[in-house]
């Protein structure tokens, strides 16, 4: 690609024109827009957006995206005109659940650099005197929020693009993407009569709701549903008579899926607390109305809506609302933005599904990947090619897509699953896990066993181990429902931190929620035996069982089962393999047929793109462990034409047998040497499991002696039975899991490092050799000013909860859980490097409250790694 390429911008709404600033702010002056309609209200989401825009996300990513948006749009203007109103964002709770979760907002924003805080509901009156005082309980404001108004912040950024060079184009209708041998060379257009092709290197769709008519022309799916949403305003209020445009802040009444803003002396009254109204391609029109993003209003759903503004706002209740519309905007079965470039064609991106809240951030992101090859922002969760196939259904698009707009607003659990369309990707042992009374939660589409209620009658104590000739207290055990209620406030609980919950029976004192610091800081808050239910309370409890802990001893005594099929396996394979994953891994992985490494792939600046499992199967094929479809995506993208990348995951299935019994079960079943000295740690063999195939990895991601056993799908279940058959293993589920692997130190990419992380700093420098060449070697540096390290707290956390020490807001969590083989709270969290020695003392605010904790040296348990490689 040439240094400055020519580029096309779809969509002069605020994305585009964001985009265009950013470009032409970095040289990329060779820019044009194309838009179908006038300037600057053509006609999209941009035209009709109230503007509202709240910082705080759970995702840091999209928080730092509407940061930049805050902190660019409040230093435009267009005419002597404001561009963005700081007025600030007040959201208020009407129940002791939004209280509750109000902090956990708060906490959220003070994690990712946001200053908010919780008040009072005197205070909040005090910001909006119109509430009605006997409903608000308490609130949330965040001072730097405020109000974007989009046509200006799009036209403000514009001219200074048109400043630089860049071209906009109105009344140009896309009809057409240009290719050539796999690559974008142009835009088809028409303008009234006349059809012309705008020479393009580099096209990038921002037509929002219009986007999969776009990707269309590409051959580029495009995950995204159009919702009409509602919003209407009020009539002339008395008194809000003299009122400029907006000074009170933007308001969210999310108990009824509702916000508010001013426009003088009228209030605008946003709502999604109607039907998901999904619009086609084919029905974006006027429809009665002046825009193609607007469709006729709907009174009946939103009558209901209204008087739920009323109850709120009781100054509305002489008035009536007028002026409504039902505006279309952008969806994804996610709720990301769209983000990158697509698979199928080189040189065609998207910049897709992206309110105002986070346009300016999205497209400067987007500019620096464009031209430095990297953003300084972690894009993993908005890249575009984050989607499997099967998301890929149009179906699976519009059901998931309606399904986040009647969530936007809702008090979301971290391990809370979409309930439809499930399920969709199942293992080989499906049927054997239903029939063991696994409790099912979905990652990636895939239905991953939590726990079995089959292993409720299993000792908690480590020490107790079965004897030799006894098969697990469950093996016979009777089907039972696929998923079964889990007990101690699980998912159907409404409860958070700080309510009544007494279907938590753990001992009073010291009671959940209270842990004495003085008491943890001399060490005596150890297990309560009880799996960990003293240190957790009614919101730590949903999705989780105290079954896990019986789960978690028996693998560390005994051995278990653990799905591991959903784990993305990728075959790199042709005469170049080993030469290609040598320059694009950290790691030394062209060794001998048979050896299995542990490496990282990075980005162009340093930072960890994922980490990677590497075997050697033969001197030219590889199989490589993944940890999804981004990475599968990276390998075909820079694969040369002698190397061969394709993902197997859907033909194959994997268990991981792990326990100190593991050589014990699989030995008597199998004609491979399963000794210490047959079969070493870190290196794969292909053999029999009684009638079975497989590839057998003495891999371990619970620090425990064992193996990973691969085969193909369609004799997956026969390898479970046969294993099965010994009557020694439990089935283990992924909430043991994840305790077993914290208390080894095993990081989760994408939730304890991201791209914005180098390895150094990641506590993974064993996994980098500096003696050989890899994309990313160069921008490396091993003077690191934070640092990746494990806490000891007093109580389970969930991860995402700003850390703090002497008063100030020092890092925050990520992986979390309850270490039941050290009877003690885990959490893995980001800190200064000068407050990363072992004993340092911090705190973790969850849902406000200080938690007492203190970091730990890692691994938290077998240190010798003696247990593992034995």
């Amino acid at each position: 690609m040439v240094s400055r390429p020519r580029l096309v911008i779809i969509g002069a709404g605020i994305v585009g024109c964001a985009l265009a600033d950013e470009l032409t702010g970095r040289g990329w002056t060779d820019v044009t827009v194309v838009e179908q309609g006038p300037l600057f209200a053509a006609g999209g989401s941009s035209s009709h957006a109230p503007g509202l825009v709240f910082q705080t996300n759970p995702s840091k990513t999209m928080t730092e995206f509407a940061t930049y948006t805050v902190n660019k749009y409040s230093g435009l203007s267009l005419d002597g005109q404001w561009c963005f109103k700081q007025v600030g964002g007040l959201e208020v709770a009407t129940t002791q659940e939004r209280v509750a979760d109000l902090r956990r907002r708060q906490g959220w924003a003070e994690a990712w650099g946001v200053h908010g805080e919780v008040i009072s509901p005197e205070r909040c009156l005090e910001l909006w005197p119109l509430l009605d005082p006997a409903r608000v309980l308490g609130g949330y404001f965040v001072p730097t929020d405020g109000l974007a108004n989009a046509l200006r912040c799009g036209e403000a950024q514009a001219r200074r693009a048109i400043e630089r060079g860049a071209r906009f184009l109105a009344h140009h209708t896309v009809v057409g993407i240009e290719q050539q041998g796999g690559r974008v060379t142009g835009v088809a257009v028409e303008v009234g009569p006349e059809y012309r092709v705008i020479p393009a290197d580099v096209v990038v769709s921002a037509a929002g709701f219009w986007g999969p008519s776009i990707g269309a022309m590409a051959g580029v799916s495009v995950p995204l549903l159009p919702l009409a949403h509602q919003y209407a305003r009020s009539e002339a209020l008395a008194v809000l008579a003299g009122n400029p445009e907006a000074v009170r802040p933007i308001l969210r009444h999310q108990d009824k899926d509702l916000y508010f803003r001013e426009h003088g002396d009228q209030i605008g009254v946003g709502s999604y607390a109607h039907r998901p109204m999904p619009v086609r391609q084919d029905e974006i029109g006027p429809n009665g109305t002046t825009m193609p993003s607007v469709q006729a209003f709907t009174d009946t759903d939103f009558e209901p809506a209204w008087q739920d503004a009323v109850d709120l706002l009781p100054a509305l209740k002489e008035s009536a609302y007028t002026d409504g519309i039902n505006g279309i905007f952008s969806f994804t079965p996610d709720g990301f933005p769209l983000i990158g470039e697509a698979p199928q064609l080189d040189g065609f991106w998207l910049a897709e599904a992206v309110w105002v809240t986070h346009s300016a951030g999205v497209a400067k992101a987007l500019a620096e990947v464009l031209v430095d090859g990297r953003s300084s922002f972690d894009l993993h969760e908005c890249e575009l090619n984050r989607f499997e196939p099967v998301h890929l259904a149009p179906a699976f698009i519009e059901e998931r897509g309606k399904q986040n707009f009647i969530e936007v607003y809702d008090i979301i659990h971290p391990l809370q699953p979409m309930d439809s369309p499930r399920p969709m990707r199942t293992s080989p042992f499906y049927l054997r896990q239903q029939e063991l009374g696994a409790y099912f939660l979905e990652g990636a589409g895939w239905e991953r066993p939590h726990w079995f209620t089959a292993n409720a009658q299993l000792p908690e104590d480590p020490v107790r181990p079965a004897q030799p000739d006894q098969a697990p207290p469950h093996t016979a055990a009777p089907t039972l429902p696929a998923q079964p209620a889990p007990t101690l406030s699980g998912p159907a609980s409404p409860r958070l931190p700080g309510q009544a919950d007494s279907a938590v029976s753990a001992p009073a004192d010291p009671a959940p929620g209270h842990a004495d610091p003085e008491a943890f800081r001399r060490g005596e808050l150890a297990s309560s035996g009880l799996g960990g239910v003293r240190e957790r309370d009614a919101w730590a409890a949903r999705y989780w069982s105290p079954i896990a802990a019986a789960e978690s001893y028996y693998t560390r005594e005994q051995v278990a089962l653990y799905d591991m099929t959903p784990l993305k396996r990728i075959e790199v394979s042709g005469a170049g393999a080993a030469g290609f994953l040598q320059r694009m891994t950290t790691n030394h992985v062209d060794k001998k047929p048979g050896s299995v490494t542990y490496t990282l792939l990075l980005d162009a600046g340093g930072g960890v793109r994922s980490d990677l499992t590497v075997a050697r199967l033969a001197e030219d094929r590889f199989q490589v462990g993944a940890n999804g479809n981004l990475d599968l995506d990276w390998l075909q993208r820079h694969a040369p034409g002698d190397v061969h990348v394709r993902d197997i995951t859907p033909g194959t299935c994997c268990v991981g047998v792990w326990g100190p019994r593991a050589r014990e079960l699989v030995q008597p079943l199998t004609d491979l040497d399963m000794s210490h000295e047959g079969f070493r740690y870190f290196t794969c063999k292909q053999g029999y499991v009684g009638q079975v195939p497989v590839i057998a990895m003495r891999v371990s991601y619970v620090g425990e002696l064992g193996w990973e056993l691969y085969t193909s799908a369609d004799l997956g279940l026969k390898l479970w039975d046969t294993l099965w058959a010994t009557g020694l293993p439990i089935a283990g589920g992924r909430a043991a899991f994840n305790s077993l692997r914290l208390e080894k130190g095993y990081r989760l990419w994408g939730v304890d490092m991201t791209p914005e992380h180098n390895p150094y700093e990641a506590g993974l420098a064993f996994a980098v050799r500096e003696d050989k060449d890899f994309l990313g070697r160069d921008a490396l540096s091993k003077e690191i000013t934070r640092k990746l390290v494990p806490l000891l707290t007093a109580e389970v956390v969930m991860g995402k909860e700003p850390v703090r020490h002497g008063g100030a807001t020092v890092g925050y969590t990520t992986s979390a859980a309850y270490g039941h083989t050290i009877g003690r709270p885990i959490a893995y969290v980001w800190l200064p490097i000068d407050l990363t020695a072992p004993g340092t003392a911090v705190e973790v605010a969850y849902f406000g409250r200080p938690i007492p904790a203190e970091v730990a040296a890692e691994p938290l348990f077998d240190a010798k790694m003696e247990k593992i490689r034995r």
